[in-house]
């Protein structure tokens, strides 16, 4: 992409299906969580075909690994103290919300600090801070890394 190009997925989404501007800060941290996890699998599901084209179950585990509660409950743990005081709110906002649905497999504080960082993640996208969620979920990645080096 040449530089001075920017991605303009957001304007052809918005012009042509007529989105209405919106104020993110009246939206729920549950209403955040959910549209954070739609884009987090999406950059997820990005990386994991990246990597080379693999049978369709394949990179359902792969993918599978990295956006489940324990992972994002991990990487929140080493992202926490690189937060802004306004990203830190939103994401304490997300895990201190009240969900319907039980944690499947995880636990309680698992599925509550994933759930605020996926309130975080849908945040950033709705705040268009692209750059910012993406070097997070970086750091985030990374952090996964070190710590399976460190467990083997």
């Amino acid at each position: 992409m040449e530089k001075g190009l920017e991605w303009q997925f957001d304007s052809y989404l918005q012009e042509i299906f007529q989105l209405k501007e919106v104020d993110i800060q009246e939206y729920s941290p549950l209403t955040l969580a959910y549209i954070g996890d739609g884009i987090y699998d999406l950059v997820i599901r990005t990386l994991v075909i990246n990597r080379g084209n693999k049978q369709v179950q394949k990179l359902h585990q792969e993918t599978s690994a990295l956006v489940q509660a324990s992972a994002q409950s991990r990487m929140m743990r080493v992202l926490q103290d690189r937060l802004t005081e306004e990203e830190h709110a939103v994401y304490k906002r997300g895990r201190n919300a009240k969900s319907v649905s039980p944690a499947k497999n995880q636990s309680v504080t698992d599925y509550r600090r994933a759930t605020g960082f996926e309130a975080l993640m849908g945040y950033l996208y709705l705040k268009k801070d692209w750059k910012r969620m993406l070097e997070l979920i970086r750091d985030g990645l990374e952090s996964l890394e070190d710590d399976r080096l460190i467990k083997e």
